[in-house]
């Protein structure tokens, strides 16, 4: 089986829909698929080939909503004259998807798309461009949700349309089956009993960084010394040109916002680090002004990571705007358990898994989740106190990743849906025409 999948960024690049389309691609090439990525191209991507996965890159920029650029008709003859029998789109709002919407009826293969929650959904840029969506929705073969209640999916409820597929996101669980590092706590000046949390995100200004840093100000851990982990990159530094980086940052939190920060952190750096209000809650935490606390706030490699989830005792998440949080899917798969605000379907992930609890916060008429400081306080104070529930949300969350929610698992599903859809394409074009053979599907678990 051929399968092409279009995805806005890919490797090296790192992301959300990076992590889930490089895991599925890569499990199907290991299973003797065809697999192709189609991307954008990146300087710093060195090889067409990664881990038996082709990689085409065009160079497009954008969406429809605020304007693509670049080659639009390259990308869009790709597609048209690609032998796939299965193309799979991940993300709305994205050029990947927005340049290939003209072309649909012309891609002779199966097309599956998966949408992540139409972040744009209620911002009054996008009306016309969700106004298009259900007929764009109508030409696919099957559209896969990451959530059962979600408003991708409820908008696909409201139109009418059937042809939806629900498959959660999950986490690498042979990852998280790393041994402990015995230093990695004394590494960050931490000790055994001391309270270790940790959130992951990158710092767009919206993945709640500011809200868990001012609850951790304000929380009481008693005699016991505290420490918070904020991890993430700095947003956009995949991108080739200021303008790709303003763009990236806009369809993350906003033109408003985007602009703001952009002029500030570019035009007017030594103003910007003044003001920063992270950096400036992380100085007074760190001074002393609120007892035995500490924040490290880093970009760890990987493996580091990993220690970090497998040595914290809780996993904090406040982000503003979601869809299926991956680092959610990571925390149980380590053992971790976690506090999360219901942004995207955080509250569907803790109900699944029973590896963590939600945290009641607001949800303005964007799809924004607002915590406030002092109610996450509470919810952390709460947790910490009570080490019998986050012993059951740890062999919980951890028993789900390994039953349900892992990407051997998630990758075998995807890839019957991918041989279904292949085959009634192939039977629809020659009635006659016997199927080709499969390769070896992917092992169970």
């Amino acid at each position: 089986m051929k399968v092409l999948f279009a995805v806005e960024l890919y490797h090296p690049s790192v992301g959300g829909a990076q992590v889930v389309v490089r895991h599925l691609a890569e499990r199907l090439a290991s299973a003797g698929h065809d697999v192709t990525v189609v991307t954008t191209r990146l300087a710093e991507r060195t090889s067409d080939t990664h881990k038996g996965v082709r990689i085409v890159g065009f160079d497009v920029m954008g969406n429809q909503a605020v304007g693509m650029r670049g080659e639009i008709q390259a990308y869009q003859d790709f597609l048209t004259s690609s032998p796939a029998d299965v193309l799979f789109i991940y993300a709305a709002q994205q050029w990947t998807f927005d340049a290939a919407i003209p072309v649909l009826g012309k891609i002779p293969c199966a097309k599956v798309f998966v949408p992540c929650g139409y972040s744009g959904l209620y911002r009054p840029e996008y009306a016309d461009y969700y106004r298009q969506m259900p007929d764009a929705l109508r030409q696919m073969d099957a559209v896969v949700y990451h959530a059962e209640s979600y408003r991708d999916v409820d908008f696909a409820k409201a139109h009418g349309l059937s042809n939806h597929v629900v498959v959660p996101n999950g986490a690498d669980t042979e990852e998280f089956d790393a041994p402990t590092v015995p230093g990695f706590r004394s590494g960050i000046g931490a000790q055994t009993q001391d309270v270790l949390l940790l959130t992951v995100g990158a710092f767009t200004g919206s993945k709640g960084h500011q809200e868990v840093a001012e609850a951790f100000a304000l929380a009481d851990f008693g005699d016991r010394t505290a420490f918070l982990v904020l991890n993430g990159n700095s947003p956009g530094r995949d991108q080739n040109s200021a303008f790709s980086r303003l763009l990236s940052l806009a369809l993350e939190i906003g033109w408003r916002r985007a602009i703001r920060h952009h002029v500030a952190h570019f035009l007017m750096p030594w103003r910007y680090r003044k003001e920063d209000p992270l950096q400036t809650c992380i100085d007074a935490i760190n001074s002393g002004r609120f007892g035995k606390k500490k924040i490290l706030k880093v970009d760890l490699p990987r493996d580091q990571l990993v220690q970090a989830f497998l040595q914290s005792d809780l996993f904090v998440f406040a982000s503003n705007i979601e869809y299926s949080p991956l680092v959610l899917f990571e925390a149980c798969a380590a053992g971790l358990p976690f506090l999360s605000v219901p942004a995207g379907n955080a509250r569907e992930i803790a109900e699944w898994t029973g590896g963590g609890r939600i945290c009641e916060a607001p949800v303005d008429e964007l799809g924004y989740c607002r915590v406030a400081p002092a109610a996450l306080a509470h919810s952390i104070e709460s947790l910490i106190a009570d080490p019998a529930t986050l012993a059951t949300f740890s062999r919980q969350g951890q028993a789900a990743a390994r039953q349900r929610f892992n990407w051997a698992t998630l990758a075998r599903e995807y890839e019957q849906l991918f041989l279904s859809l292949a085959s009634r394409s192939r039977h629809a074009e020659a009635p006659s025409a016997s199927a080709e053979t499969a390769p070896q599907a992917l092992p169970q678990q």
